[in-house]
């Protein structure tokens, strides 16, 4: 079994394909970190009929920025216009489109599967395999940690599947561009600097 870990993605298949006219999206915005600013982006998806897919958003370097990541699949034409809607809100300080960038891009997800005496050593030689860790152990579960791409992602839980699967968790994908391309903090100085003209 050959296990990918995602490290390099140039559009990929399943953000490229077309899926009855409408495309997946992974976009990346930065954004002031404030109050009532997450409402207002998912505000301008569920306006135009977009449903988010996942949504990660976590304070970057300076703790007065986050980085947001938003997973989204709709027509081309219609996202176009919430992204350039996106560029408008005065928090927001970049966005980026990953559709035609060259990045790397990880999921995490947390598993607890039944484990029993026979299915033991199954569950650990799988979790070898897909380079994941045993987080927390019980007399009837094991809790595992998995990361990658989301095909890798979807081969480990159809394996458990079979085994056992009691719950499970995840964060939705993350992602960077490569190379020295990035979403840059000193912006939101040049952006200000440039408004008091």
């Amino acid at each position: 079994m050959r296990i990918s870990d995602g490290s390099r993605r140039r559009i990929p298949e399943r953000d490229a394909s077309c899926l009855g006219g409408k495309l997946r999206h992974t976009i990346s915005l930065l954004v002031e970190n404030e109050f009532g600013v997450l409402s207002r982006i998912a505000g301008l998806f569920s306006g135009r009929g977009f449903n988010i897919e996942s949504l990660c958003v976590a304070e970057s370097l300076d703790p007065t920025i986050s980085i947001m990541t938003i997973v989204t699949t709709g027509n081309d034409a219609i996202l176009e216009q919430i992204l350039k809607q996106l560029n408008k809100l005065i928090n927001v300080i970049k966005v980026v489109d990953f559709k035609e960038i060259d990045y790397v891009s990880r999921e995490m997800i947390l598993v607890k599967v039944n484990s029993e005496e026979k299915t033991r050593a199954e569950i650990l030689r799988i979790v070898e395999i897909f380079r994941g860790k045993v987080i927390d152990v019980s007399s009837r579960t094991y809790t595992i940690m998995i990361t990658g791409d989301e095909d890798k992602l979807k081969a480990f839980i159809n394996l458990m599947k079979p085994i056992g699967i009691k719950e499970l968790v995840r964060t939705g994908p993350i992602a960077m561009a490569r190379g020295e391309r990035m979403l840059k903090i000193k912006e939101k100085t040049e952006l200000k600097e440039e408004a008091n003209g």
